[in-house]
This record gives structure tokens, C-alpha cells and sequence, in this order.
């Protein structure tokens, strides 16, 4: 996989990823968590996240995600993060704390 590093029309840099196999989607519910396991093909992905607009998804690598309580406390969940390095068989938890949110998760794979 490999990003390809472009100009858009006003000069500025942009990038653009190419389709891939690996693409995966849900709707979660209010309060339950869902899991997804990376796929083991390769040692490490990008893990690109697409969500809902409006919705509030919490993500956690190889922990149980979960919704912020009502002060600071440490947590090993990310909101609404773009991308993140992920290994082959980590198990990423996700949880919304709206309604309901449709997610989606592509594993652009690093050789």
C-alpha cells in the first residue's frame, strides 16, 4: 500500500489512498460495545476510521472502549480518531455514547 502525494488545484499538498480489500462497516448501538479483529495477513495496517457526521465514537486498541464519565480520569479509548497504527490480530473495541452511529474501518496494510 502506498499513499500517493498529490497538489490540488490551489497548490496545497493532499494525498489519496487507493481502494483496498479491507474495508469493513457497522452501526453501533447506544451504550454496547463492538469489536473488530485487524486482519493477520500483514504485521502492521493504517486503520483509517469514517464516521457517522455528528456521532461521538469512542475506539480502543486491544482494551474495551468506553464513554468518558463526568470529570478526568485516564482511558485507553480515542474519540472519533482519523487513523491509527494498528497490528495484524489486534482487536479494536468501539462504543458510541449517541443514539446510534454508522462506522466504517479500512486496513491499508504496510508491508
Amino acid at each position: 500500500m502506498s499513499f500517493v502525494m498529490l497538489t490540488d488545484t490551489g497548490g496545497r499538498n493532499t494525498f489519496a489512498t487507493p481502494f483496498n480489500c479491507k474495508k469493513y462497516s457497522t452501526t453501533l448501538s447506544l451504550g454496547i460495545a463492538q469489536t473488530i479483529t485487524v486482519p493477520a495477513e500483514y504485521s502492521r495496517y493504517i486503520a483509517i476510521f469514517a464516521f457517522e457526521p455528528g456521532a461521538m465514537v469512542w475506539v480502543a486498541d486491544n482494551e474495551t472502549a468506553a464513554v468518558p464519565g463526568s470529570s478526568f480520569a485516564e482511558t485507553t479509548s480515542f474519540l472519533n480518531p482519523v487513523a491509527k497504527l494498528v497490528k495484524g490480530e489486534d482487536v479494536l473495541s468501539l462504543i458510541t455514547n449517541s443514539d446510534s452511529a454508522e462506522v466504517g474501518v479500512s486496513f491499508y496494510d504496510i508491508p
